[in-house]
């Protein structure tokens, strides 16, 4: 299995800069990975026109919440479909005016200091009015350190926003 790497500094600064520069207004959530993606979009200039709302649903309550039920498994495609949906309709709610806007979501099992049994993996979805998109990366136990997991988990999620803000080649 080969393990997806990250992007350059430069195509990820640039495809952020291209987001911003989109009507696309969006609610992001990250649990267990994909954090970076948040901390990427907020310190380029330009965030206050795309980012609405981020959050970091860590706990298991707190993805809970989120999703209105306790999840059999927190890390699974169904769960990063329900988290995208939730992000849409709070989205609908901070959204001023009639703009294009998405619901992204990403959780994640990367690598940890304990035994866990399931494969290192996340799912990514953004919801939008018009769809619902998702996306998986399998990330070969062993191979990366957990930086360079959220890392390449991080870039997915930019890219997905990117193609959803329909600017990512």
């Amino acid at each position: 299995m080969s393990s997806p790497v990250p992007m350059t500094t430069t195509e990820r600064l640039k495809l952020i800069d291209q987001i911003h520069d989109s009507p696309l207004v969006i609610v992001i959530a990250a649990s267990g990975g994909g954090v970076a993606s948040i901390s990427d979009l907020l310190l380029v200039p330009g965030a206050s026109r795309t980012v609405l709302e981020a959050s970091v649903p860590y706990s298991f309550s707190a993805l809970s919440d989120i999703l209105g039920y306790p999840p059999e498994q927190a890390v699974s495609a169904d769960v990063a479909e329900k988290m995208a949906l939730a992000c849409h309709r709070r989205a609908e709610q901070l959204a001023e005016g009639t703009v294009p806007m998405a619901g992204i979501a990403c959780t994640a099992a990367l690598v940890t200091d304990r035994q866990r049994r399931g494969d290192n993996r996340a799912h990514i979805a953004i919801a939008t009015s018009q769809s619902l998109t998702s996306s998986h990366i399998a990330l070969e136990k062993g191979v990366h350190d957990r930086v360079t997991e959220d890392r390449i988990v991080s870039d997915e999620v930019l890219r997905m926003i990117g193609n959803s803000a329909e600017v990512a080649s």
